[in-house]
């Protein structure tokens, strides 16, 4: 890709400094958005969290993620929307991927809301299975919308595009 269209991206990892700018691109990006308090929150329990730093192009994503006993929940992953389709989703979602692996995580788990046709496909294409369904767990215009439950086990080699 063009070096003027995909700016050089850093990843680090996420700090109070970093909230206000993360809560606008969520404002952006969700209908139904965490509030500025749930990243806070995040970063005060000591959750993976990171972003991805554009410099001059500002944040082009972040993701949040909870550790367990054997496994990592990613709460939260987001490319600010004038950035997506771009691969940094994908770019994301692989470093969330080998930070549970490093860590010796035995599954990532997380949940997507059942209309979200493209999140779901990116997920199932690193290898994610759709294990189970929420009813009624995510806010949404007029009622509630249920959320996919979707797994990658970790103890086996998988492909990174």
């Amino acid at each position: 890709m063009n070096a003027l269209l995909q700016p050089r991206a850093v990843r680090r990892p996420m700090t109070v400094r970093d909230v206000d700018a993360v809560a606008a691109v969520e404002a952006t990006a969700y209908g139904f958005p965490w509030s500025r308090g749930n990243f806070v929150d995040s970063l005060a329990a000591g959750y993976l969290a990171e972003v991805l730093d554009g410099g001059d192009a500002g944040l082009l994503g972040y993701f949040v993620a909870m550790p367990g006993v054997d496994e990592l929940h990613l709460l939260n992953i987001t490319v600010a929307p004038a950035w997506q389709g771009r691969g940094l989703g994908s770019e994301l979602l692989d470093a969330v991927r080998r930070h549970a692996a490093d860590r010796g995580f035995a599954q990532l788990w997380l949940e997507v809301r059942e209309g979200n046709h493209r999140a779901r496909a990116l997920y199932r294409r690193r290898g994610f299975a759709e294990v189970g369904l929420r009813r009624g767990y995510y806010p949404a215009a007029g009622g509630r919308e249920d959320a996919v439950v979707m797994s990658l086990a970790l103890g086996a080699r998988h492909a990174v595009d």
